[in-house]
Parts: structure tokens; C-alpha cells; sequence
């Protein structure tokens, strides 16, 4: 829409307020409303501003002024707001010199699509993610200086299948998933059918496209939806509205959803399967006669992620849980190498379709803690870094990796094993990210600061409850 199709669509819809949404540095959705008379033309020029310096990671205090500019692509009535509401995603502009803003996650997504045009490549990079999330009805956690704990709960969880009652206070009445056993079981086993499919309803009418909806693998209500792929800036605000969706649609029926990549031990944890292709015109670059009916550009696209693949963890799994599933020797793609139809390799290459239109990879590493918009525009520039640079990706594995020998595993490189060392791994490996001024020395710099003041060391000086069990009676 124009500016001017927003205005009459505001007042077709007989819009009371508009709601201008923006995503925080580490990629949560932040807004302000303002009555629906405030919204003129010249907003989508001047913007609304608001205050920088109480967003995490943005601006120091002594230079808070900044704007949100709303993107009128993005209009849509908001489906959560009780009174009718129009929203739009915005850009963050600098009031002064009208620029826009170097740490704003949407910037960094559109520069990075910008630049898959400016190199000659391709038009277009497509993205469509696979996000796991649970659906919890109960969840409690706290932490003070003499204790901490977490208790999350469900009644699909196995734990309750011994309780004469459920959380929701129901009689118990079986059919409680078993670990590892949740995928695709129907009901009563699978009793989120309905709530998935309000929550694809929601979805459809915001004109996001989804392709299916199933139970996951692990019990306590892991599920996912799938959305149709989107060029890159489009699908990291789907993933957002996604996001926003699953959370309320849940809340409004007495339920909680999170994206949290592993809030239960002893069962899988939530991944998010991206998948990637670079198209020019109307013609697939992935497709081809090299192996997995690929082409040579693709084998150097998936030679980049496995290049780069440590130091994008930190922004493709970028909190301390990510790597709690991230752990060898367990179901989670942690090994870095590429085949077709292994599902325990970090990139596949999926084998579904023998049209071309259908080739593109799967990088299957990240999760769905991650800023869509930051974790999107990596792993396009690792790509097209490996695309540039012709770097080869080794050969296929064939094998189950699982089912390798020692000696064959340790000739496998690996994921990182914790958030310190990804973010480490980035700090020596980011100028394939520079380039085009995509990402700037400056956001890197801010990154691995706030994620080391905020969340590795705060983890670092914590008791967790399991060091009890293993050394309170040293």
C-alpha cells in the first residue's frame, strides 16, 4: 500500500488507533499506539518519536531522540487489539540527519537484500523458516540469592500420566505423549489440533501464507507451522507477526507459547529449519546437474554457511539455552556438513521435489530464539561470501552421522558448544558480514558486548539446581 491506500484503508476498516511496532536489537517486537487521528501522510516521512535510549542495545541517554517510521507495506488490521487497530511495522530514522539507524535489525535485513542485487548474483534471496515452539499451560521460574527454579507444565507432558488431576484441574484421562513420540500422533494424543489451526486462521488473515501445521517430536505440546518462503526483509516480519500470533491466540485460550530452544531435559528441543534459495527474474540458481540436482552456485552457497557456520551461531543461536540442545552425540544438527535427505547433517539439501523451482537448501542449525532479521541477513552473507570466494564445501555425508565411528565423527567439525565461544568465533570471523556495509563494526561491537554483560556472564555467576544433586555433599 501507499500512504495514501494506508489512509483510506484506515478509514474503510474504521480504525480507531494505530499501533507502530519496531524490533529491539536482540529481536523482540517493541510499540507505542497512538490515536488513529495522529496518522497523516506526512508520518510515513516525519515518523513518531520516542525515546532510544530505554530500547536494549540502542542509544546512550545523552543522544535518546529517535524516530519510528512506519513502512506502509506493512499495514494491517491488528487481530489481537480488542478495539480496531491499525498496525504497521516501522523503521528507526536518527531525527537529526533523517539517516537510517545502523543498529536497527530491519535496516541490516534490507541492506543485506540490497546488496544481493548490488553484487549481480541474484534479485532475489528467498527465506522460509520452520520455528518450533511449545505450548505450555503452566509456566513458573524465578531466580533470588538464595534459590532458583523453573517448572513448566502440560497435559500432554508424560510426567502426568500418574496424576489423579492435570494443571488445568481436569480428571486425568491418559493418552499423555511419550518422550520422542509426539510426532504427527492424532487425537486425543494431539490435543492442540484446534488451537494450531485458530492460530493458522489468524495467520491467513494477515495474508501470511501457511503450508501446514503437526504436532512435533517431543511431549508437553512441541508443534510447528509452517509459512510459505518470502523474500528476506518480508519473512523476518512474518517471523515476528508469527511470533506475536502464537503467543496471544495461546494466552487468549489459557495456554503459553515460547520459542525457547530447550525448556525440557530429556526431550527434543525446538529448532528453526531455514530454508534458502537465490532466484534472478523468474529463474531458480539453485537448481542444476551438480550433486542433489544443485548447482554449482548452490555448493558454494552451502560452502560458506559450513564456513562461517561458528560465527553466525551467534546470531543464528544466540542465547545460553540454544545450546542446550546444541549438544553432540544427541539428534541436533551440531555436526557441520551437507547432504540430501539427512536430516542429521547442518545443511540439507531437501530431495521432495524434482521441480527446479523447489531446489534450496536447509540450514537446520538455528533456532527460534533468533532476530529473524539479523539471522537471516548472516546467513545471506555467508552464502554469497562462499558464492564469491567459489568455496567449496567438501563432499556429501552420506552416512547417519550418528552412526559414525570415533575416530570418523572427529573429522566432522562441529557447531560451538556453548554462547562464549560462538560469540568468540564471531569476533575473529565477521568480515564476510562488512561487506556492503550490511553489518557495521559497530553493531558487531554492540552484539558481542550486550550478550556478554547480559546473558553469559549473569549465567556464569549462577547456581543452577543441578549442582546441588551433584555437589552439595562435596
Amino acid at each position: 500500500m501507499t500512504p495514501k491506500e494506508v489512509l483510506a484503508f484506515a478509514k474503510e476498516k474504521k480504525a480507531k488507533m494505530l499501533d507502530l511496532k519496531f524490533i529491539d536489537f536482540p529481536g523482540v517486537w517493541q510499540h507505542f499506539s497512538v490515536p488513529i487521528s495522529q496518522l497523516a501522510e506526512g508520518n510515513f516521512e516525519d515518523g513518531y518519536g520516542f525515546d532510544g535510549s530505554s530500547i536494549r542495545g540502542w542509544q546512550p541517554i545523552n543522544a535518546s531522540d529517535m524516530l519510528v517510521v512506519p513502512d506502509p507495506k506493512t499495514a494491517v488490521i491488528d487481530p489481537i487489539c480488542k478495539e480496531t487497530t491499525l498496525s504497521m511495522i516501522c523503521n528507526i530514522v536518527d531525527p537529526l540527519t533523517k539517516e537510517s539507524y545502523s543498529r536497527d535489525p530491519r535496516y541490516i535485513a534490507r541492506k543485506a537484500e540490497a546488496y544481493v542485487k548490488s553484487t549481480g548474483i541474484g534479485d532475489n534471496i528467498y527465506f522460509g523458516p520452520e520455528a518450533e515452539f511449545f505450548v505450555f499451560d503452566s509456566v513458573r521460574y524465578d531466580q533470588t540469592s538464595n534459590s532458583g527454579f523453573y517448572h513448566v507444565d502440560s497435559v500432554e507432558g508424560r510426567w502426568n500420566s500418574g496424576q489423579e488431576r492435570l494443571v488445568t484441574g481436569q480428571v486425568n484421562l491418559g493418552y499423555q505423549t511419550r518422550h520422542k513420540e509426539g510426532y504427527f500422533p492424532v487425537a486425543p494424543t494431539d490435543t492442540l489440533q484446534d488451537l494450531r489451526t485458530e492460530m493458522c486462521l489468524e495467520l491467513q488473515n494477515l495474508g501470511i501464507e501457511v503450508e501446514a501445521q503437526h504436532h512435533e517430536v517431543a511431549t508437553a505440546g512441541q508443534c510447528e507451522i509452517d509459512m510459505r518462503f518470502d523474500s528476506l526483509t518480508n519473512m523476518a516480519d512474518k517471523l515476528m507477526w508469527f511470533k506475536y500470533i502464537l503467543k496471544n491466540v495461546a494466552r487468549r485460550n489459557g495456554k503459553t507459547v515460547t520459542f525457547m530452544p530447550k525448556p525440557l531435559f530429556g526431550d527434543n528441543g525446538s529448532g528453526m529449519h531455514c530454508h534458502q534459495s537465490i532466484w534472478k527474474g523468474d529463474k531458480p540458481l539453485f537448481s542444476g546437474d551438480k550433486y542433489g540436482a544443485t548447482s554449482e552456485m548452490c555448493l558454494h552457497y552451502i560452502g560458506g554457511l559450513l564456513k562461517h557456520a561458528k560465527a553466525l551461531a551467534a546470531l543464528t543461536n544466540p542465547t545460553t539455552n540454544s545450546y542446550r540442545r546444541l549438544v553432540p552425540g544427541f539428534e541436533a544438527p551440531v555436526n557441520l556438513a551437507y547432504s540430501g535427505r539427512n536430516r542429521s547433517a547442518a545443511i540439507r539439501i531437501p530431495m521432495l521435489s524434482a521441480s527446479p523451482k523447489a531446489k534450496r537448501i536447509e540450514a537446520r542449525f538455528p533456532d527460534p530464539s533468533c532476530n529473524g532479521y539479523l539471522a537471516f541477513a548472516a546467513m545471506a552473507m555467508a552464502g554469497l561470501d562462499g558464492i564469491q570466494n567459489r568455496i567449496d564445501p567438501g563432499l556429501p555425508l552420506e552416512k547417519d552421522i550418528y552412526s559414525l565411528s570415533p575416530e570418523e565423527l572427529a573429522n566432522v567439525p562441529k557447531m560451538p558448544g556453548s554462547l562464549d565461544e560462538s560469540l568468540t568465533a564471531l569476533e575473529k570471523d565477521h568480515a564476510f558480514l562488512l561487506k556492503g556495509d550490511v553489518f557495521t563494526p559497530d553493531v558487531i561491537e554492540k552484539w558481542l558486548e550486550y550478550k556478554m554483560e547480559n546473558e553469559v556472564n549473569p549465567m556464569r555467576l549462577r547456581p543452577v539446581p543441578h549442582e546441588f544433586s551433584l555437589y552439595f555433599d562435596i
